[in-house]
Parts: C-alpha cells; sequence; structure tokens
C-alpha cells in the first residue's frame, strides 16, 4: 500500500500514533534550530518550529503527499522546558516538575495544496519525586531525548497523579487534532 502522507519527523511515537489510527506514512526526519527566540510565547514556538518542519520536509521532497510535522514543549511557570543536556539538567527539570502540575503544548502542521495548523495544550500533575527516583530514571535513558525529560507512556507515567487533556499530545502527536487536520486534507480516518 502506498503512503498517504509523509511524516517530517524520527520521533517513532509519532509514527507509531499515525499507526494505531491506520495512517500510512514514509518517513522525513528534518533537522532544523529548535531554539525559542527570546520571549516568545510557548504556544507560538511550538507553531512555528512544527510550521518550519513541514516546510522544510515539503521543499526537500518531489512528491504530491501531504507532509505532516508536530512539535511538543513542557511549559512550567511559563518556561519552556526542552530536552535535557544531560544529568544535572533532567534533575533540574525533574525536580522543578515534582509535585506541581505543568502543561504540554503540541502543534500539528500540515502541509498539502494549503497550510493547516492546530494547537493541542494538556495539563499535566506530577507527585512528588525523590533525587534517587530521579537520578535512576535518568538511568533507564528514557528521558534523554524528551521534551521535558520523561516520556509520560513509558516509566514516567507512574510519577503522573493526573492529565486533562490529550495523553496523545503529552505523547508528541495529538490524534484528535491530527484527523481533524487530515480530514481537511481529504484523508478521514473512519471513512
Amino acid at each position: 500500500m502506498h503512503p498517504q502522507l509523509i511524516l517530517a519527523s524520527a520521533s517513532p511515537r509519532r509514527s507509531e500514533l499515525l499507526k494505531q489510527i491506520g495512517i500510512r506514512h514514509s518517513i522525513m526526519a528534518v533537522d532544523i534550530d529548535e531554539t525559542p527566540w527570546p520571549g516568545e510565547a510557548p504556544a507560538a514556538y511550538v507553531e512555528r518550529v512544527a510550521a518550519e518542519k513541514s516546510a522544510l520536509c515539503l521543499a526537500s521532497t518531489a512528491t504530491d503527499l501531504p507532509v505532516l510535522a508536530a512539535d511538543t514543549s513542557v511549559i512550567c511557570d511559563g518556561r519552556i522546558l526542552g530536552k535535557p543536556d544531560d544529568l544535572q539538567h533532567a534533575i533540574e527539570m525533574l525536580s522543578h516538575l515534582s509535585g506541581r502540575k505543568h502543561q504540554v503544548y503540541s502543534a500539528v502542521s500540515l502541509r498539502g495544496e494549503q497550510h493547516w495548523q492546530a494547537l493541542s495544550v494538556s495539563e499535566v500533575r506530577f507527585r512528588p519525586l525523590s533525587h534517587q527516583e530521579i537520578v535512576a530514571y535518568w538511568q533507564t535513558g528514557e528521558p534523554h531525548d524528551k521534551a521535558g525529560a520523561y516520556a509520560i507512556q513509558g516509566l514516567a507515567s507512574v510519577f503522573i497523579e493526573s492529565i486533562t487533556g490529550s495523553f496523545s499530545g503529552v505523547m508528541g502527536l495529538p490524534l484528535f487534532e491530527t484527523a481533524q487536520l487530515l480530514s481537511l486534507a481529504g484523508i478521514d480516518i473512519i471513512p
């Protein structure tokens, strides 16, 4: 079967989520500078990064397939928490999230004949975490390439007291919003 779209991401989680809803896709990861601009609001940041990813991917390929890209950031106290650089950075981030609520912003960008975007904002509450737990979690390797230094679908699920919003959005691709955009491009999940 031929792919229905190109996923502009190397994230295995995003690919798995698309497979979950039956979307056939090929993968073409793109590399862009994901540094937030000074004073950039979280929503504007994830929307800009997702749009830049889809635009670069579309410009780099000779296909008529739509291009889907996404970006996800963990936000606490208005601060964008990216991926941890090292153990110390992960300790800082997870200690900051410990026993508190934070937001996860996930933007989706779909480019075809037009450009469509959607934004999902979820709220996650962590239970208090000990320093020892954080270090042990880091040593599993799971948080190394994750926004906010955690993966909701993995071991970090035991840290989460509650979530309001989109579980798949916290994973990196909000399926409700993605399905809406796909429908606009003529790709129906359930025909």
